[in-house]
């Protein structure tokens, strides 16, 4: 039995945090949290369920002076990534594991670069000097772009290309500020999204290309970044808020990384907020039909398709639903992936360590009877 905090239960923590409370390996012993709202309320009524006597604070003092084996970071950090990364910095030096999904360029901290570099450097100290180790990981940044297709890859003769693409409906998603502010939908087309700023992809997602090519013993020489936004034609009204005609309705996000000249690993990110807005990109192919939320086709379709090119040449679609909707089944599987890992996590040597470092990482536990299924 494992003990672990949760730092962080937003929305992808929360599920972390009702996932470590179900998992019978692991005990939760710490929650922290940054609002107000959340501060005194016990864990399991944060996530829908009975006390289970742990109670939440503002103070991360008692979980780093506590005895967990392992903290799962999943705080926002989009805004604030040098922030989250001083916290998890104290979680390292404090002699705590630590899985995480908050900054996403650390799911490859060997990415070239010194902007990665001031990132993962206090990160690697910490680990070392605390003798613990830190993953990141989740859904995308994550298990479906790194071992989906390098799984895929273990039967190919030979591989000419990799294309990992993203097709999500937004409409559903629950953090607002990710969406709207971050994301830019809603927005008019001269609003400079954080998100559509140039470079911005390129320092989140590049690191997943650069794991690629590790994992496939090559090294890319160059990635070039290309951000699509598309407005949409007519008004109209989603769970999460309205979208007016002429407001950005869908994004399209490209890295291509090059080996040579030859354009070898792609990551594509196809998102909007309607699932009739921009036709000619590519669209789910969905087997579990969404919710209907009363919203039309604001509906929350998406998967993941990974595209290998080659000797076979092979086509896999990824996809994820819980109670029908498809951001809430990726967000659950991304959490999901945090917690499932952290006894490979916690057995791994000190330092920063990948998806190519970690064992296959199974849902050891999670087969009924054994396992209460959540509901």
């Amino acid at each position: 039995m494992f003990k672990v905090g949760v730092w962080g239960p937003g929305s992808m923590g929360v599920i972390a945090l009702r996932g470590v409370i179900d998992h019978p390996q692991l005990e939760l012993v710490d929650v922290v949290v940054h609002s107000d709202a959340k501060a005194g309320r016990d864990a399991g009524e944060l996530c829908g369920i009975a006390p289970v006597g742990v109670v939440a604070t503002q103070d991360p003092a008692p979980m780093l002076a506590g005895d967990a084996d392992l903290v799962v970071y999943a705080a926002g950090a989009n805004l604030r990534p040098l922030e989250a990364v001083e916290d998890m910095v104290s979680i390292l030096r404090a002699g705590k594991n630590l899985v995480s999904c908050s900054v996403v360029p650390l799911v490859f901290p060997a990415a070239p670069g010194p902007e990665h570099a001031a990132f993962t450097e206090p990160l690697r100290r910490a680990a070392l000097d605390g003798g613990v180790s830190f993953f990141t990981t989740g859904i995308d940044s994550g298990f479906a772009n790194d071992v989906l297709p390098l799984v895929l890859s273990g039967v190919s003769r030979v591989i000419e290309s990799v294309r990992v693409t993203e097709m999500f409906n937004y409409a559903t998603y629950p953090d607002k500020a990710a969406v709207y502010e971050i994301l830019g939908f809603g927005k008019p087309p001269e609003f400079t999204a954080f998100a559509a700023t140039p470079g911005v992809f390129t320092f989140g997602w590049g690191p997943v290309l650069h794991q690629l090519a590790a994992g496939l013993g090559t090294k890319i020489d160059h990635i070039d970044e290309s951000v699509e936004r598309i407005p949409a034609t007519e008004s109209f009204d989603t769970p999460t808020g309205h979208i007016a005609a002429g407001a950005i309705g869908a994004m399209r996000s490209t890295l291509t990384g090059y080996v040579g000249e030859k354009a070898t690993l792609v990551v594509d990110h196809v998102t909007r907020m309607r699932d009739d807005i921009a036709p000619d990109w590519p669209q789910p192919h969905i087997s579990i039909p969404p919710k209907d939320l009363g919203y039309g086709l604001a509906s929350g379709r998406g998967l993941y398709r990974v595209e290998i090119e080659g000797s076979p040449s092979m086509r896999c679609e990824f996809e994820m639903a819980d109670d029908h909707d498809h951001d809430l089944g990726a967000r659950m599987a991304g959490a999901s992936r945090m917690v499932n890992a952290i006894p490979a996590v916690i057995a791994a040597p000190p330092g920063i360590r990948t998806t190519l470092d970690l064992p296959l990482v199974t849902g050891n536990g999670l087969f009924a009877p054994n396992h209460l299924v959540a509901t």
